[in-house]
């Protein structure tokens, strides 16, 4: 119960009534999903076939530690690809956010360390659909996996 003597409290939560979570988590989908899926779509030509300039940029610049860099190119694109739209969808949103997490996580350590504004605000959504899963208006609410 909020004290009636505490304007600050209840315009909080008056905004809190008035903004439902469903939205909330909709845009938190599309938002981090948007910068993967458009950086994926770099790394292709057609639908899914890798760019010459794809395997360059892993085996050159990208150097992910303990996956060749054939392997690091195809798994990062096609995450790329797949995450975002179960995310967008809102199905399988938790694992979906979790992998595109990892993704953040070895992007930071390994390909770009001076890119950690940019990783922090991939990371905060990403965190939050884990923490609260995708919201009503997604397919995992309607097949009731969340």
């Amino acid at each position: 119960m909020i004290a009636p003597s505490n304007p600050v409290a209840r315009l909080h939560q008056r905004i809190t009534n008035q903004v439902p979570e469903a939205p909330v988590a909709l845009l938190m989908r599309i938002a981090v999903a948007a910068p993967f899926f458009l950086s994926g779509r770099t790394k292709v030509e057609g639908f899914l076939t890798l760019k010459d300039s794809t395997f360059y940029l892993f085996a050159e610049e990208y150097r992910v530690p303990l996956l060749p860099s054939d392997l690091a190119a195809y798994a990062a694109t096609w995450a790329e690809h797949a995450l975002p739209i179960l995310i967008v969808l809102g199905l399988l949103t938790r694992p979906a956010a979790f992998g595109l997490l990892v993704m953040t996580a070895v992007i930071q350590l390994f390909v770009v360390p001076a890119g950690w504004p940019t990783h922090l605000l991939w990371l905060a959504p990403l965190v939050y659909l884990i923490a609260r899963g995708p919201g009503a208006w997604s397919v995992d609410r309607l097949l009731r996996l969340d």
